[in-house]
Order: structure tokens, then C-alpha cells, then sequence
């Protein structure tokens, strides 16, 4: 059996790059879309991987938001592929119970372990409560604002005064980005600040390690299933580079459970109450110290699982809304000068260098809009993945089947003009205010940058103030001017990051 597989594997392979050498004639805008003898569709989307997402934006939107996907024979690589808003509610809302993560989706996030991303049923309500629970917690955005505050104040102002200093610097705004989200996060979850923000940016093992998995966790998905499970069994290419990552990562990770365990049981033996002040507790406390008064144990592997997918909850989502937003705000002048008379309107007697703190955030309503925007054509995550229990019959008049799989395009829907309307590429901020300055709250079965239904994130208000926080505190005091020439393309993850980086200069603002 294991022999069949190779050879079909290989076969289909090999006939796949003769179409792709025939395919590289056609034009991105080529209206066919040609279901081929043997290896079906996927000659296309491996013709254009390199600009998927444009590639279905423009797909989807010409065959009215929802096309049938149909892989090699032998591959079982078929499903649907949506963008239709009532899809989108009737799967993640009316039919909830219908529509799962699934088995293959846990084989292919295998590095996320047991947790709330990849779990169904009772599992997943059990992550999500306990989860929801801590959120809750004013102690907990407490932790958030004051472990923020401090990472703006003392590591990412110093560091970008020192980039505007030296006159002509260029920097990768997208790496300043990654290395601040990188340190709130471990601060956050794991009470540890690896220090990835500094000066003379240190190469940090563990976070190019993440970026690595994230990276060939997509890659499973542009091939058919026996392929990238051949490459796991022989260990080549991206399976062994996604095995390398999840070493180096889980490694960092049980030396810090460890170290936490050991230190809270140091703590104990001297009667030391950890609780004395909650704003300073990470969740990793959290986690344990409440087993221990449950006289539960939660196994290190529990405690990765739930580490690990917050990491991606609250690090690289983080990190991509912050890196689109600057780029649409530098190349959009007028938008930049909206957001600063909003900021010096409200707080302009503020002395410089300043960061706002949660409640004041909240009352900047334009800087809201403009991110809105960014989250709208760039969503962090750029596609959601479900799975069939039983067949049904889609809104858009799509059978399903049993465990077919769904595939929704968060990067197309930004781009829809049935859901947008014909200014749907344009970023403008004002698309989210009323006429009596509120905000617009789209449904997030039309807006799904934070999920849907029952597993809408949990995050979502946390997410805002972050991104304001750090946002305000950026444009108020520094100008951001994007490098003429630099290549701005999404990269190939499952996080919408760019490819080649936001390389800019900076300049301090005299306003």
C-alpha cells in the first residue's frame, strides 16, 4: 500500500509540473478554469501559488463567490471554496454542529497540539471556557495594558529613536513588528520576556522556529495529502523543516513550563501568595495555580497545546494587522493626517513620548476605521477551514457531502464587490463611521477577520486595544516613509505577513 502511494504520488507530481510548464502562458486574468483529466484543478493554483490569494480573489469573484475545488484523482483533495456572506453564517452559525475542524485539519496543524484551534465538540468547550473565563478577567487587561506600556516605553520608542537618528536608515518595520509581539506575547502567557526587541536585533532561535511551522503548515495545504505525507515519512523538504521547528519551539516552551513550575513551588514553600497582585500574574500562572486549587494536574503537554495556540492568537495576527495598517496608512497621506488631528484633538496636551492607556484608546474612532480597513483587505488570517459531518445543501446551492471540505477566503471576501460594493479596494477608514461619529459594526459573517458564530475570537477587544495602543504612540511621534521599489506581497503562511518585509525609514514628527 505504502508502495501505491509513492507511485501515485510521484505520478501525479510529475504530469502536475508538465501542465504547470504549459500553464506558465497563461494570464492571471484567464477567465477558464479547467477541471483536467486525472489531476483536476490544481495545475492552476499551483501555477499562481505564488500570488494565491489574488489569484482567488479574482477567481471567486467571477464565479459569483463560490466555486467546487477538484484535486488529483486518488488524492481525496475536493471541497468547496466560499466567499457568499450567507455560506459563511449558515456554516459558522445556523449549522454549527455540522461543520468541524475535522481529523485531517488536526493532522495538518498537528503542531498546535491539543487546543482551542483545533479542537471540536467538548474539548473545544472546554478550551474555549476556560479561556473566555480568563479573558474576562479586568486582571487580565490589566496584565495586558501595563506589560504593553512598558514594552513601548522601553524598548520600541528607545529603539526607534535610535533607527531616526542614524539619517538614511532603512529598517523592516514587519521585523519590529514580529520582535514586539514576540516579547508581549511570552510575557504574557509565559511570564517571560525573551528580549527579541533591542537595539542590535538578536537572532532569537524559538521565534524563527514558529515562523518556520506557520510557514509549512500552509505548504500542506497547496499539495495533495500524499505528498506531504510521503515528505513527513521521508523526512525532506518542508516536513523536515516543519519537524526542525517544532523541536526547537517546544523545547523553548517546556524549559519555560518547567521553569514556571519550579519557581511557583519555590514561592509555595516560602508562603509566598502569587495572587498579592493578579495584573502581574501570565497566563501560564494562571493555568497552573488553578489546577492546583482544583487538586487537578494538567500534563506539561496541556499547557504547551494552550501556549502554543495563543501564541498565534496573540503574536502573528498582532504583528500582520500592525504591518498592513502602517503601509496603508504611509501610502495613504490623508488618512495619517485624519488619524493625527483625531489623536491631537483628544490628546494633544499630552507631552511626547506618550502612550495612551485602554480607556483612552477607545475613544479614537477614525484610527478604529483605518484598522478595520487594513483587517478587511488584509486579514491576519487569510483563509478558514471546515469540514462536513453530514451532507447539506449551502445558501449559494452547493452540495456537500460527507466530510468535504470548506475552504473560506478571507483575503477574497475583503475584496468583493457583491459584499464592499465597487469601492471595495479602496482603503478608506470612513466605510466604519456613521454620520453621528460612531462606529459601524459589520456582521462578522461579512467582516470574518475575527471568525464567526460560537468560535468568534475571544481576543477581538484585546486585539483593538493593542494595535490602537501601539499604533497612536507610533504615527503621534514618528513619521513612517515605505522605501520606493520595496516589494510589498503577502507572503505564503497561514498568517498574512510580507513577504520580503515593510522596509522603511523613520523620521521623528514635529507636530
Amino acid at each position: 500500500m505504502m508502495m501505491l502511494t509513492i507511485i501515485v504520488a510521484v505520478v501525479v507530481v510529475f504530469v502536475t509540473l508538465i501542465l504547470i510548464s504549459f500553464l506558465q502562458t497563461l494570464s492571471l486574468k484567464t477567465p477558464a478554469f479547467t477541471n483536467w483529466p486525472f489531476i483536476g484543478m490544481l495545475p492552476q493554483f499551483l501555477r499562481n501559488l505564488s500570488n494565491i490569494h489574488e489569484f482567488s480573489a479574482k477567481l471567486l469573484n467571477s464565479k459569483g463567490g463560490t466555486i467546487e475545488f477538484i484535486g488529483p484523482w486518488f488524492t481525496n483533495m475536493k471541497g468547496v471554496i466560499t466567499t457568499d456572506p450567507m455560506n459563511v453564517h449558515h456554516i459558522m452559525s445556523k449549522s454549527f454542529t455540522n461543520y468541524v475542524k475535522g481529523d485531517l485539519f488536526r493532522e495538518m496543524f498537528k503542531p498546535f497540539g491539543v487546543g482551542i484551534f483545533t479542537t471540536d465538540s467538548h474539548l473545544w468547550k472546554f478550551n474555549r471556557n476556560l479561556l473566555q473565563y480568563i479573558f474576562k478577567q479586568r486582571s487580565f487587561e490589566d496584565l495586558q495594558e501595563r506589560i504593553i506600556h512598558n514594552k513601548v516605553e522601553t524598548s520600541l520608542i528607545p529603539l526607534l529613536n535610535h533607527v531616526q537618528q542614524q539619517k538614511g536608515l532603512i529598517v523592516d518595520l514587519q521585523d519590529i513588528f514580529n520582535r514586539f509581539t514576540f516579547d508581549n506575547i511570552c510575557s504574557i502567557i509565559l511570564g517571560h520576556d525573551p528580549n527579541c526587541l533591542s537595539i542590535d536585533f538578536p537572532e532569537i532561535e524559538c521565534e524563527k522556529a514558529f515562523n518556520q511551522a506557520e510557514e509549512s503548515i500552509f505548504y500542506r495545504h497547496t499539495v495533495p495529502l500524499c505528498v506531504w505525507r510521503l515528505q513527513k515519512w521521508l523526512q525532506i523538504g518542508e516536513e523536515k523543516k516543519m519537524t526542525d521547528a517544532c523541536k526547537v519551539f517546544d523545547h523553548f516552551l517546556y524549559d519555560c513550563i518547567a521553569s514556571k513550575r519550579e519557581e511557583l513551588t519555590k514561592n509555595s514553600n516560602k508562603n509566598q501568595n502569587i495572587e498579592t497582585d493578579e495584573s502581574h500574574v501570565d497566563l501560564l500562572t494562571y493555568l497552573i495555580t488553578e489546577e492546583e486549587k482544583k487538586g487537578e494536574s494538567n500534563d506539561d503537554k496541556f499547557l504547551r497545546d494552550a501556549a502554543f495556540n495563543l501564541f498565534v492568537a496573540g503574536r502573528d495576527t498582532i504583528t500582520s494587522s500592525l504591518t498592513w495598517l502602517f503601509y496603508l496608512v504611509a501610502t495613504h497621506p490623508l488618512v495619517e493626517a485624519k488619524i493625527l488631528e483625531e489623536i491631537k484633538e483628544k490628546f494633544g496636551h499630552k507631552e511626547k513620548p506618550w502612550i495612551l492607556n485602554v480607556d483612552e484608546v477607545k475613544n479614537l474612532v477614525y484610527l478604529h476605521g483605518a484598522i478595520c480597513e487594513a483587517l478587511r483587505l488584509f486579514p491576519p488570517i487569510p483563509f478558514e477551514r471546515k469540514e462536513s459531518v453530514e451532507k447539506d445543501v449551502l445558501p449559494s446551492g452547493h452540495h456537500v457531502h460527507p466530510n468535504t471540505m470548506i475552504l473560506f477566503s478571507l483575503y477574497a471576501m475583503g475584496r468583493s464587490e457583491n459584499i464592499w460594493g465597487e469601492d471595495c479596494l479602496e482603503f478608506k477608514p470612513e466605510r466604519w463611521i456613521s454620520e453621528r461619529g460612531g462606529i459601524v459594526y459589520a456582521p462578522s459573517y461579512k467582516f470574518f477577520s475575527f471568525n464567526a458564530g460560537p468560535r468568534t475570537c475571544l481576543g477581538k477587544d484585546l486585539a483593538f486595544i493593542q494595535i490602537k495602543m501601539v499604533a497612536a504612540s507610533i504615527l503621534w511621534n514618528y513619521g513612517i516613509h515605505v522605501v520606493e521599489g520595496n516589494c510589498v506581497t503577502p507572503s505564503l503562511s497561514i498568517v498574512l505577513l510580507m513577504k520580503h518585509g515593510l522596509k522603511v525609514k523613520i523620521t521623528k514628527r514635529g507636530v
